[in-house]
């Protein structure tokens, strides 16, 4: 008699519990678990394939990948380097020290390469010498 009360208590409270629109819980327990373990099923299989999945969009997309990765480590790189340039700044006469380098390397430069002939044209030798270590014999000749 004892089942049947709380059978009949069950069954009233479902009925109470739809009528204010609360949530009445449908699934039974096994049906719970059995969701649980199909879930739980999808999720592994998926990691199961994920490496797989991964090294095939890698092959697929490698070159821009690459490029990607290019660009944003020279962003990464440039900001760096004005941080340590801009820390090298607020030292007090260091900044002015590196202009007068500057100045003097530049004097230095365009007095030992760029004012007589001779000289230009041995800059203008070590310039086709560095382009043709880069891209190559073939590639000069082809721009010349």
């Amino acid at each position: 008699m004892n089942s049947e009360t709380q059978k009949e208590e069950q069954s009233n409270v479902s009925v109470n519990a739809e009528e204010r629109g609360d949530l009445v819980p449908v699934a039974s327990e096994e049906e719970s678990n059995s969701q649980w373990e199909q879930t739980r099923q999808k999720i592994l299989q998926l990691l199961s394939e994920l490496p797989e999945q991964i090294g095939n969009f890698l092959g697929e997309y490698q070159k821009p990948l690459v490029t990607v990765l290019l660009i944003v480590g020279t962003i990464i790189t440039l900001k760096v380097l004005l941080a340590i340039l801009s820390a090298i700044n607020e030292i007090p006469l260091l900044a002015p020290l590196f202009e007068v380098i500057g100045m003097g390397y530049s004097a230095w430069f365009i007095w030992r390469y760029l004012l007589n002939v001779s000289t230009r044209q041995e800059l203008a030798q070590g310039f086709s010498n560095y382009k043709e270590q880069i891209l190559g014999s073939g590639q000069s000749k082809k721009s010349s």
